[in-house]
């Protein structure tokens, strides 16, 4: 007699929460990521915005490279199902459901994941079980809101890539629709935090007998409260935490427990689950950003193969011949081939804690001790400008805001060392998209890069703006305020580093008005970096792409980068 089908086969408890497939071991994954470089090594390729660069760099130098991805879950559905019925604190959603309830679903926007993953999308998989379960309850009245906060409004085409041709039809336009923060009478504030934070929610979310968030949690900033207290709030609740004091305050917000931004959403999340009942699904995901073809881009390059070394100067080639918007074209439309670690579902903390821990398994490197001088790729993406262009605030919030802050313990690089990135800086913006960022970058950024004093003279002007909040309501405009949070974002960045200088860019003026230097070469950046430091530096690159988030070992300053003798050695 054949013995009886589990129900999730490939879930038990230790296989959910203790191990990964194929044996994989986070702890061993990481031991060949930090690598020395000697007078043998490669050069290293990097990205330069729409174009791969080769670099070569000194003897000595540290270069930290991305884990190998987890193995995706061989059954997303049933892993999905699993939580559903297996929640963190909470019954299971089957248990919650009473036929004819008030149902609002919100999901991530397109700020997350990066790129897009190829189909079907995450947020797809998760709403089809979720609208199935549902519909067998007999509830129909069913709202999905996409959470963009004061992000733009996703595009038609965009909306029914996030959750597929059926459910689109289905939904839209009354039923499915981007989250508008200046909506009249659309949001609700509920009380005020012991700290004075104002807690204002959309007002279908808080009208609803279950609010339900489908979360992407591509890094550890994203998910917990964040979803629905920043996703479907409104300018009084953002002015808690999208403040250039909360981002000082913030080390690293990569790193919720010291992150001021984080301990702020927990506050006005604690309020919303006073008031609401939110059962909350996060998933997390692996670093394959790249198919077979291009995966070679997050390897060390001293062991590139010789198809490797082909396909490196055949895409080059190809990409010299482009010019700068068809090359962003087609990148945009290569997806990423990430696949889903791990899901868990119910009270927001709980499950928020079990992502955490996906997250940290896949990007954290053991990392002993700072460099005076840091090395960055600048990509051709950022959570903000996606199918568009990587205007120069967004150049600067991926420099300062996200890859600065890709630590935990503290910074790569030492107080008042030297950040160098590698990106054409165009001196463009996109209109549709990002109109008041052109105002502020050439009419406020040129009188003052002091964000306390942006803050207190300009945020109220653009935030309250009428064509702005025209433009975000009825077209696809970010919020006229939102340039200001992309400048606060780089805050503890800018805190921190003596100097930024970036090497290629087309632009003169934009290094200047963010305050960098410029150099034309590498080699020229190092020697710059030399003469500000006093003495031949350490030096760190972050091998960006993949994600990669440095576990720094030591206190600051206290421990050499490498020892002489041991330079040429792979850790």
């Amino acid at each position: 007699m054949a013995a009886e089908k589990p129900a999730f086969p490939q879930f038990s408890p230790r296989r959910r929460f203790l191990t990964y497939g194929n044996g994989y071991d986070p702890a061993e994954a990481a031991k060949d990521c930090v690598v020395y470089l000697d007078q043998k090594s490669a050069p290293r390729v990097l990205f330069s915005g729409e174009d791969l660069v080769e670099v070569s760099l000194p003897a000595g130098t540290r270069v930290i490279y991305a884990k190998p991805p987890i193995p995706g879950l061989q059954d997303p559905a049933a892993a999905i199902r699993h939580a559903l019925e297996h929640p963190e604190n909470m019954e299971p959603l089957s248990a919650l459901l009473q036929p004819g309830m008030k149902i609002t679903i919100a999901i991530d926007d397109i700020s997350l994941p990066l790129p897009m993953m190829k189909l079907p999308d995450i947020r797809q998989s998760v709403l089809e079980i979720v609208l199935d379960l549902l519909a067998s309850q007999g509830i129909y009245d069913i709202h999905i809101i996409l959470a963009t906060s004061f992000h733009r409004r996703l595009t038609v085409a965009e909306m029914k890539r996030c959750v597929g041709k059926k459910i689109f039809r289905a939904f839209y336009p009354d039923r499915y629709y981007n989250h508008d923060g200046e909506a009249p009478d659309g949001m609700v504030e509920l009380e005020q935090t012991a700290h004075g934070e104002r807690v204002r929610i959309n007002r279908r979310a808080a009208e609803s007998d279950l609010l339900i968030y489908v979360n992407i949690n591509l890094v550890p900033m994203d998910g917990g409260h964040k979803s629905v207290g920043v996703g479907l709030c409104d300018y009084p609740t953002l002015q808690a935490h999208h403040t250039p004091q909360t981002i000082l305050a913030s080390d690293s917000y990569m790193d919720p427990a010291r992150s001021a931004i984080s301990h702020s959403c927990d506050r006005i999340g604690a309020v919303i689950d006073k008031h609401l009942r939110v059962f909350h699904i996060e998933t997390a995901l692996n670093n394959r950003m790249f198919d077979r073809t291009s995966d070679f881009l997050g390897r060390n390059e001293d062991r590139y193969s010789a198809t490797d070394r082909f396909k490196l100067k055949a895409a080059q080639f190809a990409l010299s011949k482009m010019s700068a918007s068809m090359k962003r074209k087609l990148f945009f439309r290569i997806p990423a081939y990430y696949e889903m670690i791990g899901v868990h579902a119910g009270e927001t903390v709980a499950t928020h804690k079990k992502i955490l821990q996906h997250c940290y398994d896949q990007y954290c490197i053991p990392v002993e001790g700072q460099s005076d001088v840091m090395i960055a790729g600048i990509t051709f993406v950022s959570p903000y400008n996606v199918n568009s262009i990587m205007n120069p605030l967004l150049v600067q919030v991926m420099a300062l805001g996200y890859f600065f802050n890709f630590y935990r313990n503290m910074p790569v690089v030492k107080k008042n060392g030297v950040m160098i990135v590698t990106h054409p800086c165009y001196d463009e913006f996109d209109p549709v998209f990002h109109p008041s960022y052109i105002e502020f970058f050439n009419r406020i950024l040129t009188e003052t890069r002091d964000s306390a004093e942006l803050q207190r003279k300009y945020e109220k002007e653009f935030a309250t703006d009428p064509g702005y909040i025209r433009m975000y309501r009825e077209g696809n405009a970010y919020h006229g305020v939102h340039p200001f949070y992309m400048w606060y974002w780089g805050e503890n960045g800018r805190a921190h580093m003596g100097k930024v200088i970036v090497v290629g860019s087309i632009s003169k003026r934009v290094p200047a008005i963010l305050g960098w230097d410029a150099a034309d070469s590498m080699e020229q950046a190092l020697e710059m970096a030399e003469s500000y430091i006093g003495r031949k530096p350490s030096i760190t690159l972050l091998h960006f792409p993949p994600i990669l988030m440095a576990d720094m070992i030591g206190t600051p300053e206290t421990i050499p980068a490498r020892p002489p003798e041991t330079i040429g050695v792979r850790d």
